[in-house]
C-alpha cells in the first residue's frame, strides 16, 4: 500500500471511528477488519501510533456492544 493511500484509510477510520456506535448498521467487526488491514502495512511511527488510538476506540466499542 503506498504511503498517501496508507494516510488517507487511517484518515478515513479516524473520522468513522469517531462517529460510529456499537448499534451502527455497518457491523463492529468491518471496521476491525479494516484496521487490522491497515495494521499489517509498514507504518511510519505517528502512523502506528494513530492504529493504537483507532484499536483502543473500537475495542471500547466492542466492549460496550458485549455488556
Amino acid at each position: 500500500m503506498n504511503h498517501h493511500q496508507l494516510e488517507k484509510d487511517i484518515e478515513h477510520l479516524e473520522h468513522v471511528i469517531s462517529h460510529i456506535s456499537a448499534e451502527d448498521r455497518i457491523p463492529l467487526s468491518y471496521w476491525r477488519n479494516r484496521i487490522d488491514s491497515v495494521s499489517g502495512a509498514a507504518l511510519v511511527p505517528s502512523q502506528a501510533t494513530r492504529i493504537k488510538r483507532l484499536n483502543a476506540a473500537l475495542s471500547a466499542l466492542e466492549r460496550r456492544q458485549k455488556a
